[in-house]
């Protein structure tokens, strides 16, 4: 183990296994974390998690308890692919869905530490939830993949449940699809991936 004075949450940052790093801002360069520019934060960043780049954008601070961990909207498939989750449009007076569409349009412009553009993969936000909870979190990106499968939430809005389902059988070949109702810990403010952290298997 070693020192290097960042603080923040392993739902805060994505990495791709190759280089790369993607994270909003807001929940990194912000002084109930990290005081200090986004250059000096990056470098903290980057030290610790041996990566060589990392992608940026900016978040929302102070909306929610993570100020918008990454996890809940955006997702390293694999080197150089992105799971993105994105509502319809952009709603007036809707931080989120305004800060979705801005990390959606940075991803696309973006490249890895490789210099290879990114393949981004659509899902669909869900509308109709069986939550009524004021801050629950409906995210599909806040999966978590273990050992022959892909754990993945739920929502009773059938239509997107069914869609997510579907886009993580195909980006995760191989691996059996489980759909939940994890609405407790979507209540809580977070979802599978928050609660849970895989563990890379060891190649010997």
């Amino acid at each position: 183990m070693f020192e290097t004075g960042i603080k923040g949450e392993g739902g805060g940052v994505e990495v791709d296994g190759a280089g790369t790093a993607l994270a909003h801002a807001s929940c990194w360069v912000n002084p109930n974390r990290n005081p200090g520019t986004q250059e000096e934060v990056e470098k903290l960043l980057l030290d610790s998690l041996g990566a060589e780049k990392l992608i940026w954008a900016p978040g929302v601070i102070g909306a929610d308890i993570t100020d918008f961990h990454i996890d809940a909207l955006a997702r390293y498939v694999k080197p150089g692919q992105v799971m993105i989750q994105l509502p319809d449009k952009i709603v007036d007076g809707d931080p989120w869905s305004a800060s979705a569409y801005e990390t959606y349009d940075i991803l696309k412009h973006a490249t890895d530490a490789q210099g290879n553009k990114l393949e981004i993969v659509v899902v669909p936000e869900p509308v109709n939830i069986r939550s009524r909870a004021k801050d629950f979190v409906n995210s599909y990106a806040n999966y978590y993949v273990c050992n022959g499968a892909v754990i993945c939430a739920e929502f009773g809005d059938d239509k997107p449940d069914e869609e997510a389902a579907r886009i993580l059988s195909q980006l995760y070949p191989g691996r059996k699809i489980i759909s939940l109702d994890t609405d407790a810990i979507g209540e809580a403010g977070g979802g599978i991936h928050c609660s849970t952290q895989q563990q890379p298997r060891a190649i010997t």
